[in-house]
């Protein structure tokens, strides 16, 4: 049994369609899921990891765990997997670990819960994610208008299935213990240029508006964890380090094709645009 916390996210929706694809037993775990979230055949729990205690259902028969950097206690999150009978955990952690490991402490807590646990592991640092773009739905599709700092800084944005297909192969598949892999896009896109790709999809013309700093500190800081991660995340946005925009090759590496581009995420997705 294989269990994906996070199992309604962007990532972790598409881990469990892909893991139940290959006919692995599966519970997707979050705080509000019904069976209605799942395909057929996985198993839903309904669990928060800010309450490790109230995860023992949720873990019971689980030989490996999909685990998201939330909450505030992973050792004992670890704990009651180890009880349950897990033997290996991927994390699904970020980049900003190794880049950036002040304003990502919290991260940096749970991999070091992990390495200290006693379990095999493996750590997935995801650069960020394509799909943060379902911020501009709203207004492109009562505006086509998209705002956004840094107009034509560009970053390696990863497609979340690329990351769950990654986790996938991880989870079901030997010799990945101990390792950490960064996982990118295959070019690096700026704000201006994932307009235009959404544009591309829509068959439509999407007008960029590019923000100052302050204005996009002042959007982001109604849904950002901490003042840390805040600032930490308008860096990389704003002045990105030779290592924040290189490609990495993991992904390509672990599932033998190379990595989604954005186009391809936005052809996908147009849907939630229009």
């Amino acid at each position: 049994m294989i269990v994906v916390t996070g199992g309604t996210g962007n990532v972790g929706r598409a881990l469990v369609a892909q893991l139940a694809a290959h006919g692995e037993a599966v519970t997707a775990v979050a705080r509000h899921i019904t069976s209605e979230d799942v395909p057929a055949g996985v198993r839903a729990v309904a669990a928060d990891l800010g309450q490790p205690a109230g995860l023992a259902s949720a873990l019971e028969g689980a030989t490996a765990l999909f685990l998201l950097v939330a909450g505030d206690d992973p050792e004992g999150i670890l704990k009651q997997a180890a009880v349950a009978g897990v033997t290996k955990v991927v994390l699904m952690s970020s980049q900003g670990v190794g880049t950036r490991p002040h304003s990502y402490a919290h991260a940096a807590g749970f991999e070091a819960a992990l390495a200290g646990s006693g379990l095999a592991f493996t750590v997935l640092r995801s650069g960020g994610l394509a799909s943060n773009a379902f911020a501009w739905a709203e207004p492109i599709r009562r505006h086509r208008t998209v705002a956004a700092p840094f107009a034509d800084v560009a970053l390696p944005f990863v497609d979340p299935d690329d990351v769950a297909a990654v986790a996938a192969a991880v989870l079901r598949q030997d010799g990945h213990d101990g390792v950490t892999y960064t996982l990118t896009g295959p070019e690096a896109v700026s704000p201006r240029q994932r307009a235009a790709a959404i544009a591309q999809a829509l068959a439509e013309p999407v007008t960029f508006v590019e923000q100052s700093r302050e204005e996009a500190r002042a959007q982001m800081a109604q849904f950002m964890p901490s003042d840390d991660v805040l600032e930490g995340t308008l860096s990389i946005l704003g002045e990105p380090t030779a290592e924040e925009q290189a490609v990495s090759g993991d992904v390509a590496r672990i599932l033998g094709r190379p990595a989604n581009p954005f186009a391809a995420w936005a052809a996908r997705n147009a849907p939630a645009f229009r």
